[in-house]
């Protein structure tokens, strides 16, 4: 016997990424991982501008809203709970003690994030559960009296009996997506979309809830990209699940992929939508940023004055055929060790 496992083998995807595209990643924290890797090749990117969102459900509603423009947050669609300000729409890192101070940076989140979708040519969009919280109609906030129900992203460990609960179909889920896919590309013939499953775990409500939660959004993404030509679906769920497949690859906590399996899906990430050239220049850009966190004993000595020199020399050729790649904190390093 050759091998004790099933791996996935990549295939080049029918559309590639490059760093002449504007990436926008929205979902489950899985999302996170691989727009820190995008962002540490220089890519152009904005990651989950309504903070980590799980569901397709409020997905979908997060993008029809920066798809629509100029629908700011106001004080009626935030509420105050145990010292501080929540939307229902975000995650909880935007939650503040002010309430001025959060609307302040939704909003700013919000303003910068309808211009880059405006632009963006590539959109990773990972559902990481089909169960959803419904805000309950009488529930919409603790000092309002009635308001529509409507899924929320977060619960924001507000108590049960505000929200029941239940898992999307995948007609549901498809319609939506579909439908806001279909906008944002009449307005964008360029965009490309990676649809994926996060590998991530929600045990929440038990392993079997978990696991007929991802087959639902597992048929509802074969269904949009059966509908869509410009939408591909990206395994990263299947690789996790049946390629790996060994708790080794988890996280201590069970639940979340670790740092080695992260590494290998994000190798088959590159492996499916990076050019050779892409892959090289991510190697070369790679180089510089590992050469600049490196941390000497000593960075007066003659020698990494040079080593510092010949950095700053390298990026200078990179950006000259790259002119808007961002080098500025490892030339802020190297000039001050030069």
């Amino acid at each position: 016997m050759e091998t004790f496992r099933t791996a996935l083998k990549a295939q080049p995807a029918p559309f590639q990424i490059s760093h002449e595209d504007r990436i926008m990643l929205v979902g489950s924290c899985f999302t996170e991982h691989i727009g820190e890797r995008l962002a540490a090749f220089k890519l152009p990117i904005l990651t989950n501008p309504f903070g980590i969102v799980y569901n397709p459900g409020s997905m979908m509603q997060s993008l029809e809203r920066l798809a629509a423009g100029r629908q700011f947050f106001q004080e009626k669609d935030i509420f105050e709970y145990a010292g501080l300000w929540h939307s229902w729409a975000h995650h909880g890192r935007f939650s503040k003690p002010d309430k001025d101070e959060m609307l302040a940076g939704i909003n700013a989140a919000y303003t910068e994030a309808v211009g880059f979708l405006q632009q963006t040519t590539r959109l990773l969009l990972t559902f990481g559960t089909a169960d959803v919280f419904m805000l309950k109609e009488s529930s919409a906030a603790p000092h309002r009296k009635k308001a529509s129900a409507r899924i929320v992203a977060n619960n924001h460990k507000m108590p049960a009996a505000l929200f029941s609960e239940r898992r999307l179909t995948v007609p549901e889920i498809v319609h939506s997506t579909v439908e806001l896919l279909q906008k944002l590309k009449s307005s964008n013939v360029a965009l490309e979309v990676v649809l994926t499953v996060s590998p991530v775990r929600h045990l929440r409500s038990g392993m079997v809830a978990n696991q007929r939660s991802k087959a639902t959004l597992v048929l509802a993404c074969e269904e949009i990209c059966q509908r869509l030509p410009y939408a591909h679906y990206f395994p990263a769920y299947e690789m996790l699940l049946d390629d790996l497949r060994d708790y080794r690859f988890y996280a201590a906590d069970m639940v979340h992929p670790s740092e080695v399996a992260i590494q290998y899906i994000w190798d088959f990430f590159s492996n499916s939508f990076f050019s050779p050239q892409t892959k090289s220049l991510n190697e070369r850009i790679g180089k510089i940023s590992s050469a600049a966190r490196h941390r000497p004993f000593h960075p007066s000595t003659a020698e990494y004055r040079a080593f510092a020199q010949s950095q700053l020399a390298a990026i200078e050729q990179l950006r000259q055929t790259w002119p808007d790649l961002n080098f500025e904190q490892e030339i802020e390093w190297f000039q001050k060790n030069s």
